[in-house]
């Protein structure tokens, strides 16, 4: 008997499904964060899918993200009218816009390179703005609600961006987590390939109404709207629930109103 290291593909052997969710995550806030996220992600996901090949898994489950549409979709019913936002499908067109966004969509890539190689099978759960309880604290790669959060524990008035009235999607972490057990168990039934869905709750819910819901839940300061924008940032993102419902009975349970009021006193990760 001899020792040999452990190598990926042994941590594999009697798998049935992979639930990746391993990532860097955030915005990628600066030009200098493509090597990392290309390194993190990219590659990561490389890596794990060579394995998976190695010893015959042929099933996947790949956190991925909205950010792969960058902007949100929209009407114009009158030429020169006002512009209303609609719900983004998953056939939308895939238009990065930092560096995390460019790594998902390589992840998704990479997966249907692998489907292709392998006839393997994989779901890629595009997560929308997911918040609850073990966020990450106030950094430039947290999220909008824990950034939001983090001012309040402070004693500060959350600062919202442009005019508060930008549309997103706030889906609960309970419920993404109930997206990834669907989709383990329904990811052998789905064709060879790689199947997107939307995870979501399917309701509109604008920035300055969760700085508001988070603000009065702990009779904190009032948000405060400042007027500013970032170069990455997008007007509306709202998705479209249907798909997930028909190929996963994936429903979110969670309404954001009183999953944000929740978080606002739900504990946060500290480095």
């Amino acid at each position: 008997w001899t020792h040999r290291p452990l190598q990926e593909h042994d941590l594999l052997r009697g798998v049935d499904v992979v639930c990746h969710q391993a990532a860097m995550v955030g915005n990628g806030v600066d030009a200098q964060d493509l090597p990392d996220y290309a390194a993190h992600n990219d590659l990561g996901t490389a890596r794990l899918l060579a394995a998976m090949a190695r010893v015959g898994v042929d099933r996947l489950v790949l956190a991925s993200s909205m950010v792969v549409y960058g902007d949100g979709r929209y009407d114009c019913p009158v030429c020169g009218g006002d512009v209303t936002w609609r719900r983004v499908t998953e056939d939308a067109p895939i238009r990065p816009r930092t560096s995390y966004a460019a790594s998902k969509i390589a992840q998704e890539y990479f997966a249907d390179a692998w489907c292709t190689l392998q006839s393997g099978r994989a779901v890629a759960l595009r997560y929308h703005n997911v918040y609850g309880p073990g966020m990450p604290a106030d950094t430039p790669y947290s999220g909008v609600a824990a950034i939001f959060r983090s001012a309040l524990e402070r004693g500060e008035a959350p600062r919202v961006f442009e005019d508060g009235r930008q549309v997103r999607d706030f889906v609960h972490v309970d419920d993404v987590a109930l997206a990834n057990a669907l989709a383990v168990e329904t990811v052998a039934g789905h064709p060879v390939g790689v199947t997107p869905y939307n995870v979501a709750s399917g309701r509109p819910f604008t920035i300055g109404d969760m700085a508001r819901v988070l603000s009065r839940a702990v009779d904190g300061p009032e948000p405060v709207v400042t007027g500013d924008a970032r170069v990455f940032d997008v007007r509306h993102v709202l998705a479209s629930p249907d798909k997930a419902a028909e190929g996963l009975g994936f429903r979110a349970e969670i309404a954001p109103e009183d999953g944000i009021a929740r978080l606002a006193t739900d504990p946060l990760r500290r480095r």
